[in-house]
């Protein structure tokens, strides 16, 4: 069972019975929403855990305004900038209507920018992992989209099914905190949305590295620099 972190609603670890691989190791990496709220409990309980890497996908205004606390961990920025917030409430402003079908294709096109825009970033987070097996927390602001799309592929790299994959990206649909509209610029619609996760952004991903690289294995391969000596050592490192 995750552990009790007050600060972080989507904190949980990546080795879940929602993913069937009873070879993934327990307690070595744990995907979360950010960590700026954490307390002193949360701290205790990073300790306790050994979690000593933090790997943050957020983008430099977002860490500026929630900072990790937790003193024992070093955190490494692998910034993807967040866009489609911004692009939606130009759209708004500009006096378009906004559907939710507007939404969900903003979204896969968000997706499709992890492949073609942040591969370099997902490259890193490979990097940082095959470093060593230091218990490791993985995470963006709300630990959904940049964080769903880096679990998918640290599970494919490690030989989980399609399907324990998209369970597991599914769940974050359970762990968010309930949905709010206070601060939002946006239509209720379009908010909702954006709040939780569908298989269709995640299949956009998917279809971005079938166009651009012909398959995943060969996204590993040429986008990734996963080759047989990486993937062997992911192997090693994460699986028992």
């Amino acid at each position: 069972m995750d552990p009790k972190i007050n600060g972080a609603f989507n904190f949980r670890d990546l080795k879940s019975p929602a993913v069937l691989m009873p070879r993934l190791r327990p307690r070595l990496l744990y995907r979360s929403d950010h960590l700026g709220a954490l307390d002193e409990d949360d701290a205790s309980h990073f300790r306790a855990l050994g979690i000593r890497r933090v790997l943050d996908f957020r983008g430099i205004f977002e860490r500026a305004e929630a900072v990790c606390p937790v003193p024992t961990v070093t955190v490494h920025s692998l910034a993807i900038e967040p866009t489609v917030v911004q692009v939606l409430g130009a759209l708004v402003a500009a006096g378009e209507k906004l559907t939710r079908e507007d939404a969900v294709a903003h979204m896969q096109d968000t997706y499709r920018g992890f492949v073609r825009q942040n591969t370099h970033r997902f490259a890193e987070f490979f990097a940082h992992l095959m470093h060593s097996d230091t218990p490791t927390v993985f995470h963006c602001t709300a630990g959904k989209d940049r964080t769903g799309f880096a679990a998918a592929l640290i599970l494919h790299a490690l030989g989980a099914t399609h399907d324990d994959v998209m369970r597991d990206y599914l769940l974050t649909n359970q762990r968010l905190k309930p949905m709010s509209m206070k601060g939002w610029s946006l239509p209720a619609h379009v908010v909702e949305v954006l709040y939780g996760v569908r298989p269709e952004f995640l299949q956009a991903a998917y279809q971005a590295i079938d166009e651009d690289y012909g398959s995943l294995e060969g996204y590993f391969s040429d986008g990734l620099h996963l080759g047989a000596a990486e993937r062997r050592r992911l192997l090693e490192l994460y699986l028992l």
